[in-house]
């Protein structure tokens, strides 16, 4: 498998997969054991630790929110607890990163540690995050069913590749055990950039907009494929195995033919939006 930079295209059309709660069955186990206990702990949150956490997950899990960039998580977090339960030095730097930077990744944040500790301490989280998922039982990180089944057929007649907004080693150790890698061409995770940005790389390889499949669980990954005029396909919250057999059987025939956009596409997108509730 080419690093982007050498990744060339070998068929006209391409299916784009995110991997988190949609292919891999890590999403809740992640935010639940992970991502809320850390910002917990490292804002010293305990005695809100069950509201905070429920909230927590409703954003990121069970709401139209789900899915967002862990930093955009974290800010709309911590927002929340600085106006109800105690003050968050540097909450409105954090935001202004989260919601102007062009990377947000540990990286890119790194960078703002000068300007604020509240920077440090995001940063600190997110590596104690990265560890606490490195820790969970192998036997609950999984493919959702159906995956490498649909992936096998995809890869007959179309390239593979991974969008993903999680951490890139986590991506490929996880996609690798379970020999899903086998059959991706590309990985582009929070190292290369936002999701909207990969696919606007993997456009410029050459493929046709109408020859591009987006594949998430997420309304940030309908919203990717809708900014850059390709076409998305749902995996849907609590139906994951249900999605992947209809995307085997029902959805690449559509793409395939040339008929996706329209009357179907509308379809798998109404049901979508119908399993999310808003966030407030």
């Amino acid at each position: 498998m080419a690093g982007f930079d050498q990744f060339e295209k070998k068929r006209d059309m391409i299916v784009c997969i995110d991997s988190d709660g949609c292919a891999m069955d890590t999403m809740n186990i992640k935010h639940i054991r992970c991502f809320g206990p850390c910002m917990v702990d490292e804002w010293n949150l305990g005695q809100w630790n069950g509201k905070i956490l429920e909230r927590w997950n409703e954003i990121n899990l069970f709401s139209k929110t789900r899915g967002i960039n862990r930093f955009k998580g974290l800010a709309l977090m911590l927002s929340e607890v600085n106006e109800k339960y105690c003050q968050i030095d540097g909450i409105n730097a954090l935001n202004e990163w989260a919601n102007e930077a062009p990377e947000l990744s540990n990286a890119a944040l790194e960078k703002m540690i000068p300007k604020g500790e509240i920077f440090s301490k995001a940063l600190s989280w997110s590596k104690a995050v990265n560890r606490s998922i490195e820790e969970l039982p192998q036997d609950e990180i999984k493919p959702f069913d159906g995956v490498i089944e649909t992936l096998k057929k995809i890869h007959k007649t179309c390239d593979i590749a991974v969008v993903s907004s999680a951490n890139p080693e986590a991506v490929k150790v996880e996609w690798e055990r379970f020999g899903l890698l086998d059959h991706v061409d590309l990985i582009c995770s929070q190292d290369v950039g936002s999701k909207s940005f990969c696919i606007g790389e993997i456009i410029k390889k050459g493929y046709k907009l109408e020859h591009i499949l987006m594949c998430g669980d997420a309304p940030g990954d309908e919203l990717a494929a809708k900014e850059n005029g390709v076409l998305f396909y749902p995996i849907l919250v609590g139906m994951e195995s249900e999605s992947w057999t209809e995307l085997r059987e029902d959805a690449l025939t559509f793409f395939l033919e040339g008929t996706y956009d329209g009357e179907y596409q509308d379809n798998v997108r109404r049901r979508f939006n119908d399993t999310l509730g808003e966030r407030g």
